[in-house]
């Protein structure tokens, strides 16, 4: 099965003051990812190309990193899952910026079933949060996604 998940927001400041918040990403100063509702993302050499990391059952290496404007992951784990995700900053004018996330993939086997009926809605809720933790250092009234209700079942059934 072909997968492509686009989450993006677009955020009302510089591609400069966006594209900083790129560089924390799995550091302890970490101003991207929802760690604080999610496993948190981690590779073991920094954001490095051909660093190894992950967060949860999600495996993947590091093959692209261009500072302040890319980076590219390659999936490890889950089995069945082979593609690339990637995160994008892309300027629209002096004062907008898009800030993006692409999962490009082929799911097999029982790659297509943890898609369809977990990873799918994990993922988006997942990316909802981080979305709004990127755009709500931007804005004077943060934004909150909700989780639907198989969302909140899925981390009740499989918190660890």
């Amino acid at each position: 099965m072909i997968v492509i998940n686009i989450h993006k927001r677009i955020i009302n400041s510089s591609k400069e003051e966006v594209s900083q918040l790129l560089g924390t990403l799995s550091s302890r100063e970490d101003k991207i990812w929802p760690y604080e509702k999610w496993p948190a993302i981690r590779f073991k050499d920094g954001l490095v190309e051909n660093a190894k990391g992950g967060h949860g059952p999600i495996g993947y290496s590091i093959t692209k990193y261009v500072p302040n404007e890319q980076i590219e992951f390659k999936f490890n784990a889950p089995k069945g899952f082979n593609g690339v995700h990637r995160f994008n900053i892309v300027e629209l004018k002096s004062n907008k910026t898009e800030f993006r996330h692409t999962i490009e993939m082929k799911t097999t086997g029982i790659g297509i079933l943890t898609w369809v009926f977990v990873i799918y809605w994990l993922h988006n809720a997942l990316f909802e949060d981080l979305m709004d933790k990127v755009e709500n250092q931007f804005v004077k009234d943060p934004k909150k996604h909700k989780w639907i209700l198989w969302v909140k079942l899925l981390r009740k059934v499989l918190k660890p």
